[in-house]
This record gives structure tokens, C-alpha cells and sequence, in this order.
């Protein structure tokens, strides 16, 4: 019996195999799984061009194949192995090692391991090119990754959790979208007493599947976050939950134990901060040291002494003692008797006289025995004998970020973190709004609860005041807000400190001790009177700060008023923004306050919209701008003022571009000679009529005036006008290398969006030139500074490159998936150009023109897939037909199709064209924009 191998290297026993068409012809049989081939499929499976006699080579192909796995089989005797079956062949094989792969999927960790080991490179490795055998290796390969997660396991049930987070890190680097592998990792993590590395396993889980595929993790992968914030004990099989960021003040609960007698911590803080989590930790800890532990709670209007009748019974006795003295004698002595014991006296801001006097009495005399009594407290608690006994004080601020993260998972552990103040309930209740799709900029209903009844305690003047302030923002100006009051604030904002609801941070200035508390505060104002506040808190910082642009814009805007202050503070604020999106707002309510449409706003506006992403609307507002500018240097001013780059070289919207364009021409005369003026005109123009090669002229114009004029930002732009027409052949891509490295020169550190533009650039042409390991870099640096400038757009074009990393890995499933994803993204952004036609072109370069249909939405690029797809004389007639097309991104890739076509069809004039028009480009791959790849321009070049 002859044992194949097919995964790695192709084997049969001991048998010599013959050349790679031979091998091929094995091969082929073998995926068949004992199931008759054609000969002629045989034959269009071997040769995408089959030679003359191809039937009569595949014939001597299989009988030297039999010769090899048959070597002692007699003269003449039919094969059984190798059989003819009617005008087929079949391979009656019994020994493949894939077939024995999958029957070993089900066994545990010694079978899998022994699956896993008969692995000796990728499945079927020497047939890859091959069409019948992709779907053979891409089914194979997921079954081995199935099986490497199911041994994880297996090894994990084991308590081999060490083992299993390396061989999972390992495994995750090749295949990051693997989310059964994620729930195992973070399972394993967390059973290494790892809780947050398990968080930050979950955390890269969800950017793998939502950033680069668009999907949300499945139910699995969310149970398993859930169960690690709440330190569920089903993960570890254990009963002890786990406290987290608190080890610094168990320590000290810790020393508070005695070695005899009485021992008192009082541990304080406010509400939700997790006072009684600790000390439920902290009992947790006495107890596995033999210590009772009681409770006792004490509620609002309880009867007297109430926490200790909770508590005596709690130690199986009963308190009947007639008076105070008494009382109290009866509760020390019950207590002592039970030693070692902890008491927990919770909420003791709430005790009544009594109750604050029978904990004194504790402290009169020695107890024999050891007891630790434990006191949570909002507020310091007003016992004289208590602060002489000299308790542990334990004083909880809200958890650091680390700890946050530890608790949110994936979550944004840095904006929650801001928001609550490391308040554990606050925290949790963020991450249950946003779990719940509620936005985390809102305060969640439980908090607001809380807090509005804390709130009910104070005398309505001190309400009135607290909200006041809370229209000033978090951080309160005493004499900002007492000009908004009309009146003296400091009582108010006593009882507000008191309450915990402010703190001061220096003479004058106080800050609300969660953005949560102010927001809650600013809510329960109406929309009428927090506008009235918003515009006496601007007329009160125009007085006191005038200089504070961007604080008075924000009153203003809040304020809705219309006046020509607000308008200059909006647009003050809207030009020094970090923001795009903050631009936006503020641009939108100073045309607002303005009442009337104004040429510089509205090109401000136009200018926020295109760098947040809204084109469509930000070319609305541009022609707005342009129909109402009056005289040349208006003119020359709204369309100079709009210097957004731009990546992708098709128009996305011809009759404005054309509107733009025979603007700039009509008053280029009026500013002859190199000035900055006549520089971005002419680069408008160029950027405007992009795509053509035309513009080049304008382009080097505007270039050689920024240089000699010295202007930063005047050079960026005229670069990335010459950069648009660069298109006008092939092979082009070390000059488009060049302009986005002087790119980075002239732009990095000061022109983000350039900067950022620079980088997209270098990743095209890095592409083109097969230097991915570049690309990556610079698609890096696009991403963060992306993400630290608030520019959703480049998101757009990286998403794209990963999945053309994929493709050019041979990732084939997840480079489809991520090309879907990538595509899904651009709809809704105005840029027509990318919005039709790609997703089909990228499908067609990573499966073949096989696959082209024709019903697809091809957009612009219909004409040129259509001779892969048509009838053998429709194809003709339409491939010839085809114009040069436009000089843009795509010049490469149609003049790759147009090769596909001539091999289809096997047209010598299309092959010559194509060949012309590739030539110049030989040594790159059809990988120029950025965005797919059809791989080496080698490939496509014939004669």
C-alpha cells in the first residue's frame, strides 16, 4: 500500500515522482478523493493554453505515474491503484496523510498533537498557482488551524495555561482573526493569574475582527469579558474573587489586625468608590485565617443602635439589656467572646449618637480577646474617643487607568477612566451603557439616580448654584460663577464641598470630583435658561479673559447669540482647533451667529468638512463661497483658502472641479509674476483637473514659486498638484516616491495634514516597487497620526492596504473579507471615485478573471473588464475599442486587464498594446494604488 503525503511536499512511499506536470497530474488525483477525472479536464487543469497532443502528454504522464507506484506490478496487468474509469482516470488511494489528519480532529491532546505533527510545510505546496487545488489548500489549512486551537484546549484542560498563551501567540501572528483563539488566549492568561493581559488579549481581539473586518466579536468572546470583569469563579474553578487595584490598601487594612485586644480602621471615600468591596475583600482574606466576620449596615432612619443589634445577632445572641450602659457592656462583651472577630460597620456617616457611642465603648478598656472592627465611611466620623484610639485611616480615591482598563476590557479604558474618575461604579456603570449601545459621552441612568438623590439633600440655593456652575464645565471659577449667579456663591459651594461634590484646587477654583456629577448637574437644566447662563458666563470671560478664544467660543456657541464678538471668537477658535470635527461645529455657529452668509466662513467651513471627512458637503459650501465672492481677490482668496491634499487621482466631482477651474483661469491675469496668489491658482487648477496629465505645467509653476518664495505650505500643495499628474504612463512610481519623501521633509511636524499625505503616497509607491516592509511603515505612521489629529479619511486607504497585504501573502478568505469590510467604509464619504468599482476590482485580483461578472457595479471600469467576460467576437471587437483612458492611479491596472483580455482571447495586436504600455514598468508589481494587487508586471509583459 503506497502512503501519500500532501502536506508539505508532494510524496508517494518511496516512489520517484517526475517532473512538476507529472507531480501535477498526482495531485490533481489526489484532490479528486478516489473520484474520476476527465482527461480533458485534466488537460485544461494542467495548461491555461493547452499544446497540440496535450490528451496523448497526459496519457504518458499517468503511465508513468503507474510505473512509479506500482514498480513490482506485472507486464500487462491492469493497474488497481491508478484506474481507467470510462475516459478518466482515478487514484484508488487508502494512506493519504490529510485524510488521516481529519480523522484525528476529534481525539485529545496526544492524538492532536500526533495530527499536528504529520504537518510538514503548507498543504499541497508545489500546486498553489493552481486553481482546482486553492479551494483543497484553503479548506486543509483552516482544518489545521482548527486543530492547533483544539489541541490549545485539550492543554488547557490539562492546566498547561504557560504552554498554551505561547503556542496561542504564536498562532495569532499568522492568523489574527482567529476568534477562537482569542477566547482561548485570554482563558489562558487569566488562568495565569494574568487579568489584565487577558483584558488586553480580548482588547486586540476586537480591533482584529471590528477595525480591519468590520464584524463584532461573537457571543463567546463577549461571555468570556464579561466573566473576567467580573472575576467570575466558573474561569478558575475557585470560589475567591479577586479585588482589582486595591493590594496598596488591603496592605494597610492588613496592618490594622492586633496581635491582642482591639484593632479600628475607618476606611473612607465616596459613593461607589468601593468602600464595602474592600472591605468584603478584606474578610475574604481574615477569614482564611480562621476570623468570623460580621455586618452590620447602617441605614437612614434605622432605629437606635441598630447596626449593633445586627450585629450581636449575627453571633447568635440576643440584646435585652434595659439601658445605654448596659447596652453597651452586653454589645462589647458578645463581641469579645466571638474573638477572633471582624465587624463591619458600612455607611457609618449614617450612625445614629448611639450607635457612635456603643463603638466608643470599645475603646474604654483591653478586650481579651482579638477584635478588628472596620468602618466605612463617606465622611470622617465626628467620635472623639475614636481618633484618640489612633485607627488605621484608609483613604479611597478612584482606581488609575491601568486598573480602569483592567476593569472595561476592550473598552476606551483612557475616556472612561476620564469620565468616572476611577470610580469602580461609575466605571461599571459606563461600560454597561456602552455595552448596551448607549454613547459614553452620557451619564448612565443608575448614576444619575445616585446622584440626584445626594443631590435632594441640599438646600435648593445650593442646588441653583451647583447647576450655575456646572455651565461653566468641571473646572469652576469662583468669580465667573458669582457673576452668573448675581449674587455671593462661597456658602453654596461649601455645602457642595461638604457633600463631595466639588474640590477645591486652588483659592478661587474648584473642580466637580466627576465629569459624571457636572454632567448629571447640566442636564437638569432647561435648554432656556442654560442658554441665558451660557451668555452671561461669555459676557463674564470677554471681561475677565478676552485672550481665552477658545473657552468664549464655547459660551457663545452655547449661548446661541448673534453678535459680531461671537462671530469673531467662533471662527478664532474654529482656525486654532486641533479638531476637524470640532472645526466643523464651531464654523457651522459662526455663520450662525453671523446671520448671513460670509465668503470667509463658509471657506472655513468647506475646509473643516473635506479634512472630517464630509466632501460632499464641503464642496456645497465651497461653491457657496465662490458664487458670493466679489471681485478677483475674493475669488482668488476662496479658492486658494481650501488646500486639503488629496490621494486619489479621480475626480469625484467634475462640474465643481470645472466650476473651480474656469474661475481660476478667469482671474489668473490678474496676479501675474511669481507671487503666492498666482501659486495656488495655478495649483488648484492642477489639483482640480486631476488625473489627465494636463496640469503639469501649472503644477511645476506653482512648485518653482513655493520654492522661491520660501513657503512651507505653498510647497505642499503644489507638490501634491504635481504628485496628481504623474500618471500620464507606467512605471512611475520612483517619481511619485520622491515627491512624497519631500513631502515628509516639508510637512512633518507642522502640516499634520500633508505630513499625513506624504506617508499615503510612500505607501503606493512602495507598493509598485514590492517594498511592503516601507509601506508598512509609513501606513503606520499615517494611522497614528490619524488617530492623534482626528482624520477618519486615512483609515479609509490603510484598511485597503492591509487587505493588499493579505492578498500578496496569499491570504486569499481573509484578503476577500477585508477588501468587503475596507469597501463597506467608503460609502457615505463623497468620494465617488472610490466608491464604485474597486470592491469588484480587487476581487477580480485576488481570484482570478474567472470569477468577472458583468452585473457588478464596475463604475467607470466596466469597458475595460468586459472583453474578459463576453463572447469570444464581442470581447474582440470591445478590447480593441478600448481608449488609453485616463492618466490616474488605475493606469497600470487597465493596462493589466487589457493583457488578461489578449491572453483570453489570444489577441497578438492586444498583446502588443499592452506589452507598450507595461513595458516601462517591468520591474514593479500592479500594486500602484495603494489598494490591490495584480501582482508582478512581468507577468502581463508576453515577447
Amino acid at each position: 500500500m503506497v502512503t501519500f503525503g500532501v502536506l508539505g511536499p508532494l510524496t508517494a512511499g518511496s516512489a520517484r515522482l517526475g517532473g512538476p506536470k507529472q507531480r501535477a497530474v498526482l495531485a490533481r488525483l489526489l484532490v479528486a478523493r478516489r473520484r474520476v477525472v476527465p482527461v480533458r479536464t485534466l488537460v485544461d487543469d494542467l495548461w491555461e493554453d493547452p499544446p497540440d497532443g496535450a490528451v496523448g502528454t497526459v496519457q504518458t504522464f499517468v503511465g508513468a505515474l503507474r510505473k512509479a507506484l506500482e514498480p513490482d506490478r506485472p507486464p500487462r496487468t491492469p493497474s488497481t491503484l491508478l484506474v481507467t474509469e470510462g475516459a478518466g482516470y482515478a487514484l484508488l488511494a487508502s494512506d493519504v496523510d490529510a485524510w488521516r489528519f481529519e480523522e484525528m480532529l476529534g481525539g485529545d491532546l496526544s492524538v492532536l498533537d500526533g495530527a499536528l505533527a504529520l504537518w510538514r510545510g503548507p498543504a499541497y505546496a508545489e500546486f498553489a498557482e493552481f486553481h482546482w487545488a486553492r479551494a483543497e489548500i484553503d479548506r486543509l489549512e483552516e482544518l489545521r488551524l482548527v486543530a492547533v486551537e483544539r489541541r490549545a484546549a485539550a492543554a488547557l484542560a490539562l492546566g498547561r495555561s504557560a504552554e498554551v498563551v505561547a503556542d496561542l501567540r504564536a498562532h495569532l501572528a499568522g492568523h489574527p482573526w482567529r476568534e477562537k483563539a482569542w477566547s482561548l488566549l485570554a482563558l489562558a492568561l487569566y488562568r495565569e493569574g494574568r487579568q489584565g493581559d487577558a483584558l488586553g488579549a480580548v482588547r486586540e481581539a476586537r480591533h482584529a475582527l471590528v477595525e480591519n473586518l468590520g464584524v463584532d466579536p461573537g457571543e463567546e468572546l463577549r461571555a468570556l469579558e464579561a466573566d473576567i470583569l467580573a472575576q467570575s469563579p466558573r474561569l478558575l474553578g475557585a470560589t475567591e474573587s479577586r479585588l482589582v487595584g486595591r493590594s496598596s490598601e488591603l496592605a494597610a487594612l492588613d496592618a490594622a489586625v492586633p496581635e491582642a485586644g482591639l484593632g479600628i480602621a475607618v476606611v473612607t471615600g465616596e459613593a461607589g468608590v468601593g468602600k464595602t468591596a474592600l472591605a468584603e475583600e478584606f474578610s475574604t482574606v481574615l477569614g482564611a485565617r480562621g476570623w468570623t466576620t460580621v455586618w452590620a449596615r447602617c441605614p437612614e432612619d434605622a432605629p437606635v443602635a441598630w447596626p449593633w443589634q445586627q450585629v450581636v445577632e449575627a453571633l447568635g445572641e440576643e440584646l435585652v439589656a434595659a439601658d445605654r450602659f448596659h447596652l453597651r457592656r452586653a454589645v462589647v462583651s458578645t463581641v469579645e467572646s466571638a474573638a477572633p472577630v471582624l465587624v463591619v460597620l458600612d455607611d457609618l456617616h449614617q450612625a445614629d449618637e448611639e450607635t457612635l457611642a456603643v463603638l466608643a465603648a470599645f475603646t474604654a478598656g483591653r478586650l481579651s480577646g482579638r477584635v478588628l472592627i472596620v468602618a466605612t465611611s463617606r465622611t470622617a466620623v465626628p467620635l472623639e474617643a475614636l481618633a484618640r484610639a489612633e485607627p488605621v485611616r484608609v483613604e479611597l480615591a478612584g482606581l488609575d487607568e491601568e486598573s480602569v482598563a483592567a476593569l472595561v476590557g476592550s473598552l476606551d479604558a483612557r475616556a472612561i477612566h476620564e469620565r468616572s474618575g476611577g470610580n469602580p461604579f461609575y466605571v461599571k456603570e459606563l461600560v454597561r451603557l456602552v455595552e448596551s449601545g448607549g454613547d459614553l459621552g452620557a451619564v448612565p441612568p443608575g448614576v444619575r439616580d445616585v446622584l440626584r438623590h445626594r443631590l435632594a439633600g441640599l438646600p435648593p440655593a445650593a442646588r441653583t448654584v451647583l447647576h450655575q456652575a456646572s455651565v461653566l464645565g468641571r473646572d469652576v471659577e469662583v468669580d465667573l460663577l458669582a457673576a452668573i449667579a448675581g449674587a455671593d456663591v462661597l456658602d453654596a459651594l461649601d455645602l457642595g464641598l461638604e457633600a463631595g461634590f466639588l474640590v477645591e484646587v486652588a483659592p478661587g477654583l474648584a473642580r466637580f470630583t466627576h465629569v459624571l456629577v457636572r454632567d448629571t448637574l447640566y442636564e437638569e437644566v432647561s435648554l432656556t435658561r442654560r442658554a441665558r447662563w451660557h451668555a452671561l458666563a461669555a459676557s463674564a470671560v470677554e471681561s475677565a479673559h478676552p485672550e481665552d478664544v477658545p473657552l468664549l467660543a464655547h459660551h457663545y456657541r452655547l449661548a446661541g447669540v448673534r453678535s459680531e464678538s461671537a462671530v469673531r471668537a467662533l471662527a478664532g477658535a474654529a482656525e486654532v482647533t486641533r479638531s476637524p470635527r470640532e472645526a466643523v461645529t464651531l464654523w457651522r455657529a459662526a455663520v450662525e451667529a453671523a446671520g448671513s452668509a460670509r465668503v470667509g466662513l463658509l471657506t472655513g467651513l468647506a475646509r473643516a468638512l473635506a479634512v472630517s471627512g464630509d466632501l460632499e458637503a464641503a464642496r456645497a459650501q465651497r461653491s457657496a463661497a465662490l458664487r458670493i465672492a466679489a471681485g478677483p481677490r475674493e475669488v482668488a482668496e476662496v479658492i486658494g483658502s481650501f488646500d486639503v491634499p488629496g490621494i486619489w487621482t479621480t475626480n469625484d466631482d467634475p462640474a465643481h472641479s470645472a466650476e473651480l477651474v474656469a474661475a481660476a483661469e478667469r482671474i489668473l491675469p490678474a496676479f501675474p509674476g511669481p507671487t503666492a496668489t498666482r501659486a495656488r491658482l495655478l495649483a488648484t487648477i492642477a489639483m482640480e483637473d486631476r488625473g489627465t496629465g494636463a496640469r503639469l505645467g501649472e503644477a511645476r509653476e506653482a512648485e518653482a514659486a513655493a520654492h522661491a518664495l520660501g513657503d512651507p505650505e505653498l510647497l505642499a500643495f503644489a507638490l501634491n498638484a504635481r504628485f496628481m499628474h504623474t500618471f500620464d504612463r507606467t512605471g512611475l512610481a520612483p517619481e511619485r516616491a520622491a515627491i512624497g519623501r519631500e513631502l515628509l521633509e516639508v510637512a512633518s511636524g507642522r502640516l499634520v495634514t500633508h505630513e499625513v499625505l506624504g506617508h499615503l503616497i510612500l505607501v503606493q509607491a512602495c507598493s509598485a516597487l514590492a517594498d511592503f516592509g516601507t509601506a508598512d511603515q509609513h501606513a503606520a505612521a499615517a494611522d497614528d497620526l490619524a488617530r492623534r489629529h482626528d482624520l477618519p479619511l486615512v483609515g479609509l486607504f490603510t484598511d485597503w492596504y492591509a487587505a493588499l497585504k493579505l492578498a500578496a501573502a496569499g491570504k486569499t478568505a481573509e484578503a476577500d473579507s477585508a477588501y468587503r469590510a475596507a469597501a463597506g467604509r467608503v460609502k457615505g464619504t463623497g468620494m465617488w471615485g472610490m466608491e464604485r468599482g474597486l470592491l469588484p476590482l480587487a476581487l477580480l485580483s485576488l481570484h482570478g478573471p474567472s470569477t468577472v461578472d458583468l452585473t457588478d457595479d464596475w463604475g467607470p471600469h466596466l469597458e475595460w473588464v468586459r472583453p474578459l467576460a463576453l463572447p469570444h467576437g464581442e470581447a474582440v471587437k470591445a478590447a480593441r475599442a478600448l481608449p488609453d483612458g485616463p492618466a490616474d492611479l488605475l493606469t497600470e491596472v487597465r493596462a493589466c486587464l487589457l493583457a488578461m483580455a489578449a491572453t483570453r482571447l489570444r489577441d497578438d495586436e492586444l498583446a502588443e498594446r499592452a506589452h507598450a504600455l507595461l513595458l516601462p514598468a517591468e520591474n514593479e508589481l500592479v500594486a500602484g494604488t495603494g489598494l490591490f494587487t495584480f501582482g508582478p508586471v512581468k507577468d502581463y509583459l508576453r515577447g
